[in-house]
């Protein structure tokens, strides 16, 4: 667990201070690093979180409605985030103005959402020793950390100082751990039973399905893929079957 919580907080804090150096410059190709990120969440969707939600459901139909509930639910939260989660990027230098609250809103959204995404990595149906966890947290940090750059260039701009952003960014890291702890410590004292955690699985299941998809096809404007972008993406799905394979 302790892995875990060091790859969540970690990859929040790393995505967010890297655009404090970067969101304004051409250094690095911020398309091609979703384009990765949300192939392999999409690829550790599709191979290792769906089907181990589904071998365990006792009704497959009502999982799958809810995995189609958490899907939707993320279309409620982007609401709230300015799809920050799948990587949207704010363009800072562009006169523009935000509507009052944004910056309160955009936390709530995101750290509801990382909270779900923690509770995730708990060790509900494999064993407490078991390491598969650990390609799914990767997946999780691969997606976290352009989210928490994206977060930082909508707050700098929202602020036009860097204080209160790095304030944000501190309780956003903190969100999925805390998830995570919480979700394990219910189930340790068996407060959730264990329809409440498949339930709460599928929804987070959904909610991976909507924000890969949408980084995937974001990153790809006219859905028009040139070459390096499908080899990123076949990348990405690559390394997810490999990690899988691995752990």
């Amino acid at each position: 667990m302790i892995i875990n919580l060091l790859i969540l907080i970690t990859s929040a804090l790393v995505g967010g201070l890297l655009s404090l150096k970067y969101s304004n410059k051409k250094e690095i190709n911020y398309s091609l690093v979703l384009a990765f990120s949300g192939a392999y969440l999409f690829s550790i969707t599709i191979i290792h979180i769906l089907p181990e939600l589904f071998s365990h459901a006792e009704n497959a139909g009502r999982t799958g409605l809810f995995v189609l509930g958490g899907f939707f639910l993320q279309q409620v939260l982007e609401i709230f985030t300015a799809g920050a989660e799948h990587g949207h990027v704010h363009a800072s230098e562009h006169e523009h103005t935000h509507k009052s609250g944004l910056a309160v809103s955009l936390l709530i959204g995101l750290s509801v959402h990382s909270i779900l995404e923690g509770s995730l990595l708990t060790h509900s149906h494999a064993n407490p020793a078991d390491t598969s966890n650990l390609v799914i947290a990767l997946g999780i940090g691969l997606h976290k950390l352009p989210a928490a750059f994206a977060m930082m260039t909508i707050l700098i701009c929202y602020y036009h100082t860097k204080t209160k952003p790095i304030l944000f960014l501190l309780l956003f890291a903190l969100a999925s751990p805390l998830g995570l702890l919480i979700s394990q410590y219910a189930i340790d004292i068996q407060f959730f039973t264990r329809q409440t955690i498949d339930i709460l699985f599928a929804v987070v299941s959904g909610s991976f399905l909507y924000i890969s998809t949408t980084i995937v096809f974001e990153s790809t404007p006219g859905h028009h893929i040139k070459r390096n972008k499908l080899l990123v993406l076949l990348l990405g799905a690559g390394v997810a079957i490999l990690a899988e394979m691995i752990m």
